[in-house]
């Protein structure tokens, strides 16, 4: 039973990245610094797509459910979970193609409207140092 809960909670942390990859961005524009971290899990998600990796996060997983008796599945944690929705057919390279393409484009038009909407902030002032008097 722990191993089961445990793999559970790692398809849910594993889900809940995905979706900060895809649309992080929409944080960022609340919390900026937050980029520090959707950058590199954008970059990684796109990597990931792109070069057929699977994520460590989906053995860790299949061997937590092997660990609790449950059976492993094949592949990987998209083509298992996320597909069966999104998609009727198997992940092939062109699907994950689409897919690195979709993060990508997202995110793109999510920071260049942020990028937009700072530039064009009425009342933005430049930062001006400070002036000693003696």
């Amino acid at each position: 039973m722990p191993y089961r809960l445990l793999a559970d909670t790692l398809v849910v942390l594993h889900l809940g990245f995905i979706v900060f990859a895809l649309g992080g961005a929409l944080a960022v524009a609340r919390w900026p610094r937050l980029a520090w971290l959707h950058v590199p899990a954008m970059v990684w998600a796109v990597l990931v797509e792109l070069n057929s990796w699977i994520c460590p996060l989906t053995p860790w997983e299949q061997a937590l459910r092997a660990t609790g008796g449950q059976t492993r599945y094949e592949g990987g944690f998209v083509e298992h979970y996320v597909l069966p929705v999104l998609y009727p057919a198997g992940l092939t390279p062109h699907i994950q193609w689409v897919l690195a393409l979709v993060v990508i484009v997202v995110n793109a038009a999510l920071y260049a409207r942020m990028i937009r909407r700072s530039r064009a902030r009425p009342g933005r002032r430049k930062r001006v140092a400070p002036t000693t008097t003696k």
